[in-house]
C-alpha cells in the first residue's frame, strides 16, 4: 500500500507557552538587536543628513560628534547581535555565514546580506519555538514510548558517532517524546552479509543486556538491506518487532552499475585502498569498500533478493519510505552531482536512489512535498540539520514511531 502523508509542521501544536532553551533565547535576542540596528541606522542616517543642512557650517563640530556617538552605539548593537546569531543559529549554515562575512564590507550588498541573516534567523526562532511548544503540549502523552526500543541503523560510508550524529536532531526529538533509542554501531563499509551479521550480534546484545525482548528497527539506505539480511539469514526474526527502511535501494542503483563499468580498474583499486585505510584508522575492524558498492548495484541487489527473498517477514511489521529531490541545485554535495546521473538512468530520485527502488514491505510512504525543493537522501536523516519548507523531518519520525506505539510495538 502506498500513501503520501500530509505536511507535518510544529504549527499544529501552538497552545500555551513554555520556556525556550537557552540557545533559542540568545538567538532571538540577537535577531531583535539586528532588527533594531537595521531600523535605527536607517532613521539615524536620514536624521543626520537632514541635520547637516541645518548645522553646516556653523555647527559642524556638534554634527560630527553626533555622528560619532551614533556610529559607536550602532556598532555595539550590531556586533552583539551578529555574534549572538552566528554562535547560536543552526539554519544559517556555512553558506549564509560566508555570504555575511564577504558582503559585510561591500556597501548595499552588506544590507542585502543582513536582511538574509535576519530573515533566516527569525524563521528559525519561529519554527523551533513552535516545536518546543508542541513537545511541551504532548509531553504527558509520551507519544514515542514504544513497547520495544528503537534501533537506528545507518547507511554506507558513515559510522555512529557521539560527535556528529548521523541522524541529526531526530534521536533527540524521539527521546523527548518518550522513545528509548539505540544505534547499530556497525562499520561503515562492508558487504550486506557482513554488515547483517554485525547487526544481528548487536540486536542480540541489546536484547540480552536490557531484557527488552525485541527491537523496532529504522534503517536508512544500505542499512535496510543489511537488516533484511540479518533477519532472513542470521536468525534474529524473533527479536525484531518492526523494520522500517528509509530510502533504501531495495532494487539497487542503476547508475552504480554504470560507474563500476566505466571507472578503470586501477582507479577503483586506488579508491578502495584509500577508503579502507582511512576507515580502519577511524575504527572499522575490516572495511570493504568495493563489497559495499557492489551490493548496491542493480545486479548486486538482484542477487541479494534471490538469496533472502523480497517478501515481508511473517510476524514483523515491514514498512518502507522514499523521497524525491526535485532539482540538482537543491541537493547538497555530492547529491547535487549524482542527482542528474540517477535521473538519467533511473528517473525520479533522492539524489542517490530512484523511486522504483524504494518500495518494500506491506506499507510504502512516498514523500514529495509541495514547493520546488524536494527531499534528498541526506534530508531523510536530517544530516544537514536543515528546516525544510513543507517537511518537518523530526515530526515525520515522531509520526513513524507513534504509529508503532499505537500498534502495541
Amino acid at each position: 500500500m502506498e500513501r503520501t502523508p500530509v505536511e507535518s509542521s510544529p504549527r499544529a501544536g501552538r497552545t500555551g507557552s513554555t520556556a525556550l532553551p537557552r540557545r533559542l533565547g540568545v538567538l532571538r535576542a540577537g535577531v531583535v538587536l539586528l532588527r533594531v540596528f537595521w531600523w535605527t541606522t536607517l532613521a539615524a542616517t536620514i536624521g543626520l543628513i537632514a541635520a547637516a543642512f541645518v548645522m553646516f557650517p556653523a555647527h559642524w563640530v556638534a554634527w560630527v560628534a553626533a555622528l560619532a556617538c551614533v556610529a559607536a552605539l550602532e556598532t555595539l548593537v550590531f556586533w552583539i547581535g551578529i555574534v549572538a546569531v552566528y554562535l547560536t543559529s543552526v539554519q544559517l549554515g556555512l553558506r549564509i555565514r560566508v555570504i555575511g562575512v564577504v558582503c559585510g564590507w561591500i556597501p548595499v550588498l552588506n544590507l542585502v546580506a543582513l536582511r538574509l541573516i535576519i530573515r533566516t534567523c527569525r524563521e528559525e526562532v519561529r519554527f523551533e519555538s513552535d516545536k518546543e511548544r508542541l513537545d511541551a503540549s504532548r509531553s504527558a502523552e509520551r507519544v514515542c514510548a514504544t513497547r520495544y526500543p528503537i534501533l537506528l541503523v545507518h547507511g554506507v560510508f558513515f559510522r555512529d558517532s557521539k560527535v556528529i550524529n548521523y541522524w541529526g536532531r531526530i534521536p533527540g526529538e524521539l527521546e523527548r517524546n518518550g522513545a528509548t533509542v539505540y544505534y547499530g554501531d556497525h562499520q561503515s563499509a562492508a558487504s550486506v552479509a557482513d554488515a547483517g551479521r554485525e547487526l544481528a550480534a548487536r540486536i542480540r546484545a541489546i536484547v540480552e543486556e536490557t531484557g527488552c525482548g525485541k527491537v523496532n528497527v529504522i534503517a536508512h539506505s544500505k542499512g535496510g538491506l543489511d537488516m533484511r539480511w540479518a533477519i532472513a539469514r542470521e536468525g534474529i526474526g524473533g527479536l525484531v518487532a518492526s523494520l522500517t527502511t528509509i530510502n533504501t535501494p531495495h532494487r539497487g542503483c542503476g547508475f552504480a552499475d554504470y560507474l563500476l563499468a566505466k571507472v578503470p580498474a586501477g582507479a577503483r583499486l586506488r579508491i578502495e585502498a584509500a577508503y579502507n585505510t582511512a576507515a580502519a584508522r577511524l575504527g572499522d575492524p575490516d572495511p570493504d569498500f568495493m563489497a559495499a558498492v557492489q551490493d548496491l548495484t542493480q545486479a548486486g541487489c538482484a542477487r541479494l533478493n534471490r538469496q533472502i527473498g523480497f517478501d515481508s517477514f511473517p510476524g514483523i511489521v515491514c514498512r518502507s519510505v522514499g523521497s524525491r529531490l526535485l532539482h540538482a541545485t537543491t541537493g547538497r554535495f555530492p547529491l547535487n552531482f549524482t542527482y542528474s546521473l540517477v535521473k538519467w538512468f533511473d528517473g525520479p530520485n533522492d539524489g542517490l536512489v530512484s523511486q522504483t527502488s524504494f518500495p518494500w514491505g506491506d506499507d510504502f510512504t512516498w514523500l514529495e512535498p509541495s514547493g520546488s525543493r524536494g527531499i534528498s537522501h541526506a534530508d531523510m536523516i536530517d544530516l544537514n540539520r536543515e528546516n525544510i519548507p513543507g517537511f518537518d523531518v523530526r515530526e515525520f519520525y515522531v509520526g513513524l514511531v507513534a504509529d508503532l506505539k499505537r500498534r502495541g510495538l
